[in-house]
């Protein structure tokens, strides 16, 4: 038996769930977009759809130090004789090999 297409008039409506994010999702995304605190009390509010004035200690709260990018050193095991040895890796690349296809020589001429 062959199925008849529906066309979309005869779908119902699609509906769409809107929940709005949560206080800590939106100070976490405010601090990500934003340095200053009142800029990001300002970006929370708008996300939450509340007054700045009951975010604003939320984002007080919440506020953080930016982290500081230490710089990556691996170490290697260190016996009871030394101290653990830096290792710096470094990768290479290496040259791109060609290849030139030749034809056979031509025959010496007669």
């Amino acid at each position: 038996m062959k199925k008849t297409p529906k066309s979309f008039a005869d779908l119902p409506p699609i509906r769409v769930r809107r929940e709005p994010p949560t206080i800590v999702e939106a100070v976490t995304a405010a601090q990500d977009l934003a340095d200053d605190v009142e800029q990001q009390v300002e970006i929370a509010a708008g996300l939450i759809g509340l007054p700045a004035d009951e975010v604003r200690p939320h984002v007080l709260a919440a506020k953080r130090a930016k982290p500081e990018r230490a710089p990556e050193r691996i170490l290697s095991h260190a016996s009871p004789s030394r101290a653990p040895r830096t290792v710096i890796v470094e990768r290479r690349t290496r040259p791109t090999v060609v290849v030139e296809r030749r034809s056979r020589p031509l025959a010496p001429p007669r």
